[in-house]
C-alpha cells in the first residue's frame, strides 16, 4: 500500500475520537474534500466518512464485547443518542448493542478493519507466499547465516565445550559445542531429505558444512513446496532409514525439522556470540522486513 494512502488511513484512524466531518478530514489532509474523497474511494472503495463510520462501529462492537455499556460505546462512536447508535449498530450487525457478542469486523472488500485496542488491520500484498514458504525460507536463511559465521571462527574455538550437558533434541544426545550443533543442523537436514526422496543417507562429517547445507537446503525447499502445492501434509510415507522402518506424515516431518531446527539454531547463535561472532537477532519479523 502506497505510503500516501497509509498516511490518509492513519488520518482517519486518528480522527476516531474527534468530532469531525468530511470537510474537516480534508482540511487536515490539506486536500479539497472532493479530492480526498476521490483518493480514498479509489484505493479503498469507501469514502473517508464511510470508512471512518465503519471503523467506529467496529470499535464499538469490540468495546461492547469487552463490557463497555451501550451508552458509553454510543458516545465514543460519536452518536448523539443511544437510540441513534442502536439503530445504526443493528443495521450493521443484525443485533442490538445490548445483545451483541459476535464478530467485530464488518464486511469490507478492502480488508481494512479496526484492530484492538486502537489500530488498523491493513491487508498485505497478494501472492507473497504462505506460512509454510515463509517459515521454511526464514529457517534456511537463518541457518545459512550461522554457518557462515561459524566458518570464520577457528576450529579449536568451535570445538570448545561451552554447553556441557546440553540436550537440544531428545533422542540425539548432548551438544556441548558449536561444531557439533553445526554438524547436526546440516546432517539432520540431509537425513530427512534422503528419507523423503528415497536416497541413501550421506555419511556424517563428510565435507564442509556450507556446501552440504546448500545442497540439502535446495532439496528441502523443493520438497516443502511440493507438499504445500499438493496439500499433502497428511499424506504418509515409510522411512526405511529408521530401524525399524517407521511411518511419518509429511506435515509432521516439516514441523519436526522446523521446530527442532529452531531450537538448535538459536542455541548455536548464542554459542557463536559467546565465541565473538557477529550474528543477527534472528527474528522472523526483522528478516521479513529485510526481504520485502
Amino acid at each position: 500500500m502506497a505510503d500516501r494512502l497509509r498516511d490518509l488511513l492513519d488520518l482517519v484512524l486518528s480522527s476516531l475520537d474527534d468530532d469531525v466531518d468530511g470537510a474537516a478530514l480534508a482540511q487536515r489532509a490539506h486536500f479539497s474534500r472532493d479530492h480526498l474523497d476521490r483518493l480514498v474511494a479509489a484505493a479503498t472503495g469507501e469514502s473517508p466518512v464511510a470508512l471512518r463510520r465503519r471503523l467506529l462501529l467496529e470499535r464499538a462492537a469490540w468495546q461492547l464485547r469487552a463490557g463497555v455499556p451501550p451508552a458509553e460505546a454510543a458516545a465514543l462512536a460519536g452518536y448523539g443518542s443511544v437510540a441513534a447508535f442502536s439503530r445504526a449498530f443493528s443495521r450493521a450487525y443484525g443485533a442490538p448493542p445490548s445483545a451483541y457478542d459476535g464478530d467485530v469486523q464488518l464486511a469490507a472488500r478492502n480488508g481494512i478493519h479496526f484492530h484492538p485496542p486502537a489500530g488498523l488491520l491493513i491487508p498485505g500484498a497478494p501472492a507473497s507466499g504462505d506460512l509454510t514458504e515463509r517459515m521454511v525460507a526464514h529457517h534456511l536463511d537463518r541457518v545459512r547465516e550461522l554457518l557462515r559465521a561459524a566458518s570464520a571462527l577457528e576450529e579449536a574455538e568451535l570445538a570448545r565445550e561451552l554447553r556441557p550437558g546440553l540436550v537440544l533434541v531428545w533422542f540425539e544426545g548432548e551438544e556441548p559445542s558449536a561444531a557439533l550443533m553445526c554438524e547436526r543442523l546440516v546432517y539432520t537436514l540431509e537425513v530427512w531429505v534422503a528419507a523423503i526422496d528415497g536416497r541413501e543417507v550421506p555419511a556424517p562429517r563428510e565435507g564442509a558444512w556450507l556446501p552440504r547445507f546448500e545442497r540439502a537446503a535446495k532439496d528441502f525447499a523443493r520438497i516443502a513446496k511440493r507438499i504445500r502445492d499438493r496439500g499433502a501434509y497428511d499424506d504418509a510415507f515409510v522411512d526405511a532409514l529408521c530401524e525399524p522402518p517407521q511411518s511419518f506424515t509429511y506435515g509432521g516431518v516439516l514441523s519436526h525439522v522446523l521446530a527442532f531446527g529452531a531450537v538448535r539454531r538459536e542455541a548455536l547463535a548464542g554459542v557463536l556470540v559467546q565465541l565473538g561472532a557477529d550474528v543477527s537477532c534472528g527474528d522472523p519479523i526483522v528478516w521479513e522486513a529485510a526481504h520485502r
